[in-house]
């Protein structure tokens, strides 16, 4: 698989920038970083959940 070449990815950015303007940008990219912790907070969250379920388990027994 060939990695992009320079060109590509200049083109690539001239069609986000022409979507989305050059205004939107930052906060689509703002947006997209709360979502992306926000997901990493819940795997810790639920691995955290996980973890007391086992050691209440372990005290039953």
């Amino acid at each position: 698989m060939m990695a992009p070449s320079i060109w590509q990815i200049l083109i690539i950015v001239l069609i986000v920038l022409l979507l989305f303007g050059a205004g939107k940008l930052p906060r689509i990219m703002e947006d997209t970083a709360k979502g992306i912790k926000s997901f990493k907070k819940g795997l810790r969250d639920e691995e955290d959940e996980t973890k007391a379920v086992e050691a209440s388990k372990k005290d039953k027994e």
